[in-house]
């Protein structure tokens, strides 16, 4: 099975209406895998990641169950398999 990037369906409108990825080869890093999904749809990328190519603050990504925020940002390796989820930044007050 192919690495798969899930994301929230207020950003399928920049991907063809589309909220799931089955991505072609295997990405190693998250870095890797979201090059991949820009590919594919280029007007996602400055909705997760800022002008200097960190990932927004009110983005979080995981690799399977873990934060990339917790582990090594975008250098995260990305296991065979693994599912990526673009995950909108829960705060409350």
């Amino acid at each position: 099975m192919p690495v798969t990037i899930r994301i929230p369906t207020y950003l399928a409108s920049f991907a063809g209406g589309c909220n799931s990825f089955a991505l072609e080869g295997s990405p190693t890093t998250v870095s890797e895998a979201l090059r991949m999904l820009w590919r594919l749809h280029p007007g996602l990328q400055d909705r997760i990641v800022d002008e200097q190519g960190a990932v927004r603050q009110h983005i979080n990504i995981f690799v399977g169950e873990e934060a990339i925020r917790f582990a090594d940002g975008l250098s995260t390796k990305v296991p065979a398999d693994v599912e990526i989820m673009i995950v909108p930044a829960v705060s409350g007050g």
